[in-house]
């Protein structure tokens, strides 16, 4: 690819505030580009004001052509969702014709645009592929991988499971965890701008963040009740996070409402700004809950996490990550451990802030454009 060549086209498509917050650095060294024209097709939680109507975090960074698309139904049906998604962005590009979408993660919306890329012959980039769980999320993120050309990964380990799943080890490239490129960067806002900011009313915290496992459905709301239960016996003071839009979530919900929402000892948000949510981890005591933050980001500022649940089951193991079954007895006794010990030794695993350097010399580079659309299974043997 060079200043001769015609512009190439890449779409990012984003439905959650932490698929973005992993994707940005790699939309904004693409929106620097001469070589590139930025898209971005914005869906999911973006679009759900319960959420924060997160879109408009997205606006606010000044980025040209943001498509807007509200991909949920009435019925809270998640393949009904995923349908809708299809049906979106199916039309979307057919009209603005990318020459390559960029997925992350697990989400449906994810599976969507690599189901979408690959039906349309345009090239499918999935990034932080080849991780695993214990939830429904695994088969969304090995679907997409499959039908992904291209593999963005965030370890080693990611990319030896890519080659048994019959990926070629020629299209797969380790970069690392984007969202680690904003987490050692300076430009963090201060720890006094975020309590200010968001009125939060104390200086010493943990944050919780419970997210329904949507194999589990008929144990959510009583693992909601035993998660709220422990935090609140704790006497900690705590950022609670909202769950995400999976179903099972409005049991989560009507916990926090009924036992959290008036506890002085608690503030909820919808959502947070991604670059002040990482100001509140790296201060935090330590994290609690089932997100993957827990297994992600805070090792890497060496917070202590507390993952109850199968949620992240068989995910990367870390000193200070420490896995507890709903069992409130067992959650009070780790979170006095927790305390005691304080900060680990911070983790490399996912990377050391060059994710987006090591993509965009990818992605301007003449190589990868000339990858097949038509893809092989790769046999081990």
């Amino acid at each position: 690819m060079n200043n001769n060549k015609m512009l190439k086209k890449i779409l990012f498509l984003t439905g959650t505030r932490a698929d973005f917050g992993k994707l940005k650095p790699l939309i904004n060294v693409c929106n620097d580009s001469d070589l590139l024209d930025v898209y971005i097709f914005a869906t999911g939680m973006h679009m759900h004001k319960k959420y924060g109507f997160t879109v408009k975090e997205i606006e606010k960074l000044g980025f040209k052509n943001i498509f807007k698309f509200i991909n949920y139904t009435s019925e809270k049906s998640m393949d009904l969702t995923l349908s809708k998604t299809i049906e979106g962005l199916s039309s979307y590009v057919k009209e603005e014709r990318p020459n390559m979408i960029i997925v992350h993660g697990d989400r449906l919306e994810a599976l969507a645009g690599a189901i979408v890329g690959a039906m349309n012959n345009i090239l499918v980039g999935h990034v932080e592929g080849g991780e695993v769980s214990g939830t429904i999320d695994d088969l969304l993120r090995h679907a997409t991988s499959k039908m992904a050309h291209l593999h963005f990964v965030a370890s080693e380990t990611a990319e030896k499971r890519l080659i048994q799943l019959g990926e070629s080890s020629d299209s797969i490239f380790k970069i690392g965890s984007p969202d680690v490129d904003i987490m050692l960067s300076d430009k963090l806002p201060t720890l006094d701008n975020v309590i200010k900011h968001y009125e939060i009313p104390f200086d010493k915290y943990a944050i919780a963040m419970l997210h329904p496992v949507t194999t589990e459905l008929e144990l959510i709301e009583n693992q909601a009740k035993v998660f709220a239960k422990s935090l609140i016996d704790s006497g900690e003071n705590y950022v609670v996070v909202y769950p995400n839009n999976d179903m099972g979530s409005e049991y989560i919900l009507k916990v926090y409402e009924k036992y959290l929402k008036n506890n002085s000892n608690f503030i909820l948000f919808p959502s947070l700004r991604f670059e002040y949510f990482l100001t509140l981890l790296k201060n935090a005591n330590f994290l609690i809950g089932n997100s993957s933050t827990g297994i992600h980001e805070a090792p890497v500022y060496g917070i202590p996490t507390i993952n109850i649940g199968s949620r992240q089951e068989n995910r990367f193991e870390y000193q200070s990550i420490n896995n507890v079954d709903f069992d409130l007895d067992k959650i009070l006794e780790v979170i006095k451990k927790v305390k005691k010990i304080g900060k680990y030794n911070p983790t490399n695993h996912y990377g050391t802030g060059d994710s987006a350097d090591k993509f965009i010399k990818l992605i301007e580079g003449m190589e990868i454009w000339k990858t097949n659309a038509q893809k092989k299974f790769i046999d081990l043997v």
